[in-house]
């Protein structure tokens, strides 16, 4: 049966036509689209969640994979770090059924957090990597990872990037494969399963790459990366690495358009494992062409090794790429990097104006700031947090306020400026614990949303608890792990996680670590909230300020939007108060007054509280 899919979802219909017995992640852009999609599938023999972080998800799907069934981990660049204890120790130990890792890497930064190329984590773990690029491989080469995984008796890595992750194209799918029902496997080995010992780390670690050399040659015997010599002997030879050999028909269309390139004439060589390392299909290509050209996205892992590959095969050529700064360590590759690699492995010259024709589309993008959304109660905690410091005589350059990932980091932007950093999930409690152990005399706040805090928060408050530190914590809790697309975590109402899930409640974790300076806040009750900020940063020690109040987005999905704004118009002289202090999506200025966009105000009541000319009044919203 042929079907429209992403990247994503053939990623998940892959593990589906596999056999997939579970699947475990946790949301982050560009991977969420796997998990999401198999949850609206009916699938009653295979288990899939979002896990509370990707170390859970991966620990899981350990117990899975020694048990002897196939399962399927999901995560974005980032998340490949938070796993990366339990990653390289279950690769060292091995599964007996199919374990296969999904990461999807972001190169051009398009959902932020750092530019990262997961590759390193295979190379470091010795593990085989697969690289899609087009949708369809992204499906045959999933229920592929997890027959190469058994065989192997190695986790594999199957790594996407955004633009696949993202593209449509219509695949031929295959029924789901039979899930398997056989009694988990209870094996008791210790020099297979712990790592107590110098003998048991070395002899886990020789086997796995025996394992890896072994994937090698299945790779190489049933041609899995791709070679085309052409007629033309000594000339060029192109390697490309996943992803970039979808660009490669556009790319040379332009070249012939506007050079004497000839495709016909050049070689190819399309990777699809960069670990382990085609050596003999490198090789080939070496002993072939005059002048090799590597594409391959972010970190020049494969093209190192076509230096090695050169120096001990006596390589009298050039090799063009990264090492020789022609191309760019950082963003997308696409039809720009190729044309330019190849005018310059060719000494051609290309017209530029056609080039700056192809740049990213952010150039051309308005400038403005990214903003939380109308009704976001994100909205409240950070005017009363201003506020705050405002009445107790702070000024906000003097205070430091970290920030954690999610929608709370949109405090960083105007019109509040008031979130200084951002690391990595649940980093924000620990650094501002670094920021008063460094001296900072003035109150030192750290921000984090309900789901990075059930993520990576506990630990963190738990050691400035330990230590008794002097820092005010706010959590933001809107119930949902909202930036990512609205999925639950464990805080969110059990009425919509449904039957089989509890609702873990932060308001009972908090007082149950120590915490006695606890403090609730409704963000929307803009004064109240000040004067509990206030009364916060005053106390010594650990205060935990729980900023409770459900996504906008979600308020209104569910129909329970009951107020609305209205301006007065008499009352209103165009201050711009209002807009200026909450940054409100809904507000704009009018023909002498406010104008509010009912379809965006929720009721929150924000603009109401800051105007200082009872010219806003909340009204019940007429259905």
């Amino acid at each position: 049966m042929k079907k429209l899919i992403t990247g994503n979802e053939a990623v998940a219909l892959g593990a589906v036509a596999a056999g997939v017995k579970a699947v475990t992640g946790y949301p982050g852009t560009p991977s969420t689209g796997t998990i999401t999609y198999l949850l609206s599938m009916d699938l009653p023999d295979t288990h899939v969640e979002w896990s509370v972080n990707e170390k859970v998800a991966i620990d899981v799907a350990a117990g899975l994979g020694w048990g002897g069934h196939r399962v399927l981990v999901t995560t974005k660049m980032s998340g490949v770090n938070v796993a990366a204890d339990s990653l390289v120790s279950i690769a060292h130990s091995g599964v007996d059924g199919g374990m296969v890792i999904y990461v999807a890497d972001d190169p051009g930064v398009s959902a932020g957090m750092v530019e990262q190329d997961s590759r390193a984590y295979a190379l470091m773990a010795d593990m085989v990597i697969l690289e899609p690029s087009s949708v369809k491989e992204s499906y045959e080469m999933t229920k592929f990872a997890f027959d190469l995984s058994e065989q192997i008796q190695t986790p594999v890595f199957v790594r996407s990037v955004t633009a696949l992750a993202n593209s449509f194209a219509e695949v031929d799918i295959e029924p789901p494969g039979k899930v398997s029902q056989a009694e988990p496997l209870l094996v008791r080995d210790i020099n297979r399963y712990t790592k107590a010992g110098s003998v048991i780390g070395k002899t886990q670690h020789q086997k796995i790459i025996n394992n890896l050399e072994k994937a090698g040659q299945i790779l190489e015997d049933i041609g899995f990366n791709k070679i085309v010599l052409s007629a033309n002997k000594g000339g060029l030879g192109i390697i490309t690495v996943g992803i970039t050999a979808a660009y490669m028909d556009e790319a040379f269309e332009m070249l012939e358009q506007h050079t004497s390139v000839k495709r016909d004439e050049i070689s190819v060589l399309n990777v699809y494992a960069s670990l382990p390392f085609p050596e003999k299909k490198v090789r080939q290509l070496l002993a072939h062409c005059g002048t090799i050209l590597v594409l391959e996205e972010l970190e020049p892992h494969l093209e190192k090794n076509v230096y090695v590959e050169a120096q001990k095969t006596g390589f009298n050529g050039k090799i063009v790429g990264k090492l020789d700064k022609t191309l760019s360590r950082i963003g997308e590759y696409g039809v720009e990097q190729i044309v330019r690699g190849t005018a310059a492995a060719l000494g051609l010259d290309f017209p530029e104006e056609l080039l700056k024709g192809m740049s990213s589309g952010e150039a051309y993008a308005a400038d403005r700031p990214i903003t939380v959304c109308a009704g976001c109660p994100h909205r409240g905690t950070y005017m009363a947090i201003i506020d705050a410091l405002r009445r107790l005589r702070l000024k906000k350059s003097e205070v430091m306020v970290t920030g954690d990932i999610g929608c709370t980091i949109l405090g960083m932007n105007p019109p509040y400026d008031i979130i200084w950093n951002e690391i990595s999930m649940g980093a924000s409690v620990s650094l501002a614990q670094g920021y008063v152990y460094a001296g900072v005399k003035t109150p030192v706040i750290a921000t984090i949303g309900d789901s990075t805090f059930f993520h990576g928060g506990i630990p963190g408050l738990i050691n400035a608890i330990q230590h008794d530190v002097n820092m005010t914590l706010i959590i933001m809790d809107n119930r949902w792990t909202a930036m990512t697309g609205m999925q639950e975590n464990p805080g969110t109402s059990k009425k919509y996680q449904g039957e089989g899930y509890v609702e873990v409640d932060i308001a009972r974790i908090v007082p149950a670590l120590g915490v006695t300076q606890y403090f609730e806040m409704d963000p929307f009750n803009y004064r109240e909230s000040s004067e509990i900020l206030q009364k916060a940063l005053k106390l010594p020690g650990v205060k935990v300020v729980l900023a409770r109040g459900e996504c906008a987005i979600q308020v209104v999905r569910h129909n329970e939007v009951e107020k609305i704004v209205r301006v007065i118009d008499e009352n209103c002289n165009q201050c711009k108060l209002c807009i200026m202090v909450t940054g409100c999506a809904a507000l704009s200025l009018g023909n002498g007054t406010v104008l509010v966009d009912e379809a965006l105000c929720t009721g929150c009541g924000l603009c109401v509280a800051v105007c200082n000319r009872n010219a806003m009044e909340l009204i019940d919203r007429e259905n």
